[in-house]
């Protein structure tokens, strides 16, 4: 059927509720705003759903949940899992409690029994529940840090990463399979309590993932000593954080942490900010005020989901706060968890690894060398590094020491298996109070860091393009870039280019080509002359197509320049293809 059949057959049939009906009457005369919301399936990804919150077949809405979630059920009946059950959160948007609780009837009604959330919870819970709880898989109702029209639909598996080969494809195989919504079962909440099959979780899965994080600290001693005396500003931007990220610092020893006010309570309209990204500058302004007015250390921000932590700190010298990029809080930690670890046990597992994504930055690099650990590199997507440690505890070689990605997301330990910004705003703030131990501010480590490693510097420009033409233009622009790789972009030669979809790396002066060992992906990576660097890759996420790029300087004001000559290169590049 076209888009115009599935519209009428909504508005036709008895199966859609009364609201449903009267929201797609309402655009009755808007052939765009139809094609829209129907042309398509909201597409079931590797990570699941998101989307525009609305009625139609590409929106997010009950009965596209529910398609989803039998699809998901008939995948783990088939895997013979359904007596593990599955793990439900969901975070403060709008619809969130409701789509959740479609996602554990419409479980109940397949007989796998539901653990939801009593109430809103951050990703890393989820991640950590699914395990703690014996589940075969889990689920969170969430669209992170996208606009507040948004929501989506995480689903994990059985070892608390996101689903990966073979499970993402046989999952996705079964949704798709799904025709006929009205055929999605679903049964009553009361009846599906009655007989065991909707079971409500809370403080004993808080307790034990807050325990979990506490065997983390490496210097109970520094913060014991320090912690009463540095100043943190928090801002959850409305989401799921605030409860778990202010026990953790609480109970460690942390008695100076003011929230921002405006900000703390849940509230899925977002109000105080157009976009609740810690990535966003705009996000930390009411943060930024109240830490100016209590003369705080360092000033915190999680997303929505709590799995990507934002991170400003004060510069003593000239009283400036000062923004740390996700590449750069992430080798800030990376320095500190590795380098503590190996001063507190004398040495390091001989085959430990420190896992970072494509476009992360080289500074990850230098640090494995330095410490002589592996490095491993995967795809952009948090769940690989999650695979590389499923694959350490399946074969037995392999320990995991840390791992990030560039859009500001980590995991110190592997009680989760996803980002955790409750972990990483815990193990931020005990890094502080270790390197005032030794006289330093984090920004002081930050410059140290830059000293023994080289000043790499890293940044991205993101074009949105929405709808229909947006996701050709998008595909257009990577089309292009496949078929004419540019040989120079700004004052760099390309050296190499690689294509993660065709699994190729060519050397662009001899003519060899190699594989690039990863899956199938669409990204173009180009490697160029003094150590810099571009990837391309559509988002997953949001109707963008984003180019990450790196440079090495001489000090931190070389790298700047430098970082701005190559982004203004690549600006001049897209706009050449729009």
């Amino acid at each position: 059927m076209d888009y115009k059949q599935i519209y009428e057959e909504w508005m036709r049939n008895p199966y859609f509720d009364e609201d449903t009906r009267k929201e797609l009457a309402a655009i009755a005369e808007d052939e765009a705003e139809k094609k829209e919301r129907f042309y398509a399936d909201l597409e079931f990804g590797t990570a699941g759903l998101r989307g525009i919150i609305g009625a139609g077949v590409n929106r997010m809405n009950i009965y596209v949940v529910r398609r989803a979630t039998q699809g998901l059920a008939n995948y783990i009946r088939k895997q013979g899992g359904q007596s593990k059950g599955v793990a439900i959160a969901y975070d403060s948007r709008r619809m969130s409690p409701e789509f959740a609780d479609e996602v554990a009837l419409c479980l109940a009604a397949n007989g796998i029994k539901a653990y939801r959330f009593e109430s809103l919870r951050p990703t890393p819970e989820l991640s950590f529940a699914v395990r703690h709880l014996g589940c075969i898989a889990g689920i969170n109702v969430t669209a992170s840090h996208n606009p507040p029209e948004y929501n989506g639909y995480k689903v994990y598996w059985e070892d608390g990463a996101q689903i990966t080969p073979p499970h993402d494809t046989g999952i996705m195989d079964e949704v798709r399979a799904i025709t006929d919504l009205s055929t999605c079962k679903t049964m009553d909440k009361e009846t599906a309590v009655k007989e065991g099959l909707y079971v409500s979780i809370g403080a004993e899965v808080d307790d034990a993932y807050i325990a979990e994080l506490k065997k983390l600290v490496l210097h109970q001693d520094c913060i014991d000593t320090y912690g009463k005396d540095i100043k943190i500003v928090y801002t959850p931007l409305h989401g799921t954080g605030n409860l778990p990220a202010r026990r953790i610092l609480r109970e460690i020893g942390f008695s100076n942490v003011y929230v921002v006010p405006e900000q703390e309570l849940p509230d899925g309209e977002f109000p105080t900010v157009s976009y609740p990204n810690p990535e966003a500058e705009e996000a930390f302004a009411l943060a930024l005020k109240l830490a100016n007015e209590k003369d705080a250390d360092l000033v915190l921000a999680t997303d929505p989901d709590a799995d990507r932590l934002g991170v400003y700190v004060k510069d003593a010298k000239s009283g400036e706060y000062i923004t740390l990029t996700g590449n750069m809080s992430g080798c800030l930690l990376a320095e500190y968890e590795i380098s503590q670890k190996q001063a507190l046990d004398g040495s390091l597992p001989p085959d430990g690894a420190l896992i970072k994504t494509i476009v992360t930055s080289n500074l990850a690099d230098e640090i494995a060398k330095a410490y002589h650990i592996r490095l491993i590199e995967v795809l952009t997507g948090f769940k690989y590094i999650g695979q590389q440690i499923l694959n350490f505890e399946t074969t037995g070689k392999g320990t995991y020491l840390f791992g990030f990605e560039e859009s500001y997301g980590c995991l110190i330990g592997t009680h989760a298996r996803d980002k955790d910004a409750i972990v990483a705003t815990m193990a931020l703030c005990e890094a502080a109070a270790y390197y005032k131990s030794q006289g330093k501010t984090l920004w002081d480590a930050m410059l140290d860091l830059y000293e023994k490693y080289g000043y790499c510097i890293d940044a991205i420009q993101s074009i949105s393009l929405k709808g229909i033409e947006g996701l050709e233009k998008i595909q257009s622009i990577m089309d292009t870039l496949r078929k004419n790789p540019p040989a120079k972009i700004g004052r760099y030669e390309v050296t190499s280019a690689r294509d993660y979809r065709a699994d190729t790396i060519q050397n662009l002066a001899t003519g060899e080509v190699t594989a690039t060992g990863l899956p199938s992906s669409n990204v173009l990576y180009y490697d160029l002359t003094e150590d810099a660097w571009l990837c391309v890759r559509p988002s997953g996420t949001e109707p963008k197509v984003k180019f990450y790029y790196g440079v090495k300087g001489t000090s931190l004001e070389d790298a700047d320049r430098l970082s701005k000559e190559l982004g203004e290169a690549v600006l001049a590049m897209i706009d050449q293809m729009l």
